[in-house]
């Protein structure tokens, strides 16, 4: 299999893209996000202060707008019918005028313009007028919720993705709970883990393998900082902490695999566990049980999270709730829509979320699994199958 967006798939993308337009009474696109340009185009790069810009008319052709050092890299890999490049930002005339003059020769300056910012907005010092400054004639709608939508259902290509994906960061998780033992640094497990895991999926996957990811390259499985107490903190950093016997770990893994990613979270514990943590542990797996069983073609996203939320109040639990129970997944680490009790989004087969409720105890813990699942026709399929039960997940001390 090679391991990128065939250009079939590309091909269905920008015809739903224009249906949607025509639908939406729109002239056209212009698209300055990473991920919503590769997912129109199958061109990744790296967001810089130096604009890039999709200009993508209902009819006609579509244009790439580059800087010069980018023109190479796009014309191998992006499916468009024009590449041009401006020299250099910030340059003698800015490259958003360069911009604006190629949708007005595309038609688009005094049309309906679905747009997924007003201009660019790369930071890194970027500075820069907005669209709507430059055509002061088009309609300029917002249509980040027109390529969410359309992302928000997996093709069979993109869940071949994912599940390849999953393969990958499952091994290099298996690798971190193999090396992780008391006395060790967090960076070294990790670093080690990622790094054997990543060279064995070079080695299977052969030279068509391309990660293409702007996030991260390979396989890898760490911890960010989520040991001992600092495991109660969701989104913690590196401490660069020494494992000790006791320590609650909260893990992270996955791999990129031609853009797309998923995501294997797991709550281990280095040394017997004690009846605190064994109580919490089997909360915490109760919390995802509920989520589970939840999800079905035809719900709401926002039941999911209820159903969650009814299990933490149950059990007296919301001192310890710190976020929903999950999110969708695959070309970003985060994608909409949200298990979330304000997001009423249908669930329908083809999507593809995280589930992780989370149970976090300040000063002593955090609980938290995270798996990847498929929404089906049924019900749902758990694409990460590492091991959830606690006698699985203790290491020994």
């Amino acid at each position: 299999m090679a391991w990128v967006l065939s250009a079939d798939e590309l091909k269905r993308r920008q015809g739903r893209a224009r249906a949607e337009l025509a639908r939406r009474e729109l002239a056209g696109l212009c698209l300055f996000s990473p991920m919503y340009i590769y997912y129109l185009t199958g061109f990744a790069f790296i967001q810089t202060e130096r604009p890039i810009g999709l200009a993508f008319p209902r009819q006609g052709r579509s244009v790439l707008l580059v800087p010069r050092l980018e023109e190479d890299h796009a014309r191998l890999h992006a499916r468009v019918d024009e590449v041009t490049a401006y020299p250099e930002y910030p340059g003698p005339a800015h490259p958003m005028r360069r911009f604006a003059e190629i949708c007005g020769d595309l038609g688009l300056a005094s049309a309906g313009v679905g747009v997924d910012s007003d201009g660019y907005g790369g930071g890194y010092g970027y500075q820069g007028p907005k669209l709507s400054d430059l055509m002061e004639r088009a309609r300029i709608a917002p249509a980040r919720v027109m390529i969410e939508e359309m992302a928000m259902i997996k093709s069979p290509e993109e869940i071949a993705f994912i599940r390849e994906s999953e393969k990958w960061g499952s091994l290099a998780h298996r690798l971190l709970q193999q090396y992780t033992r008391p006395g060790l640094n967090e960076t070294e497990v990790s670093t080690r883990a990622s790094l054997d895991a990543t060279q064995a999926m070079i080695r299977a996957l052969g030279p068509t393998y391309r990660p293409l990811s702007w996030t991260r390259s390979g396989a890898h499985a760490g911890y960010r900082g989520q040991i001992g107490k600092d495991s109660a903190i969701p989104h913690s950093l590196t401490t660069n902490a020494v494992f000790r016997a006791g320590d609650v770990l909260v893990t992270g893994a996955g791999a990129s695999i031609a853009g797309y990613s998923s995501e294997l979270e797991r709550t281990m514990i280095i040394g017997k566990p004690d009846a605190r943590q064994t109580r919490y542990f089997e909360l915490m797996l109760g919390a995802q049980q509920a989520a589970f069983d939840a999800i079905r073609p035809g719900a709401r996203c926002s039941e999911v999270d209820q159903a969650v939320m009814t299990y933490f109040k149950t059990h007296d639990l919301m001192d310890h709730w710190r976020h929903h129970t999950g999110h969708a997944l695959g070309m970003g680490i985060h994608e909409a829509p949200f298990f979330d009790i304000g997001d009423p989004t249908p669930i329908r087969p083809g999507m593809v979320f995280s589930v992780e409720p989370g149970i976090y105890i300040p000063g002593y813990a955090g609980f938290r699994h995270s798996d990847t699942v498929l929404v089906t026709e049924d019900g749902m399929e758990r694409l990460t199958a590492y091991p959830r039960a606690l006698e699985d997940l203790t290491i020994a001390a």
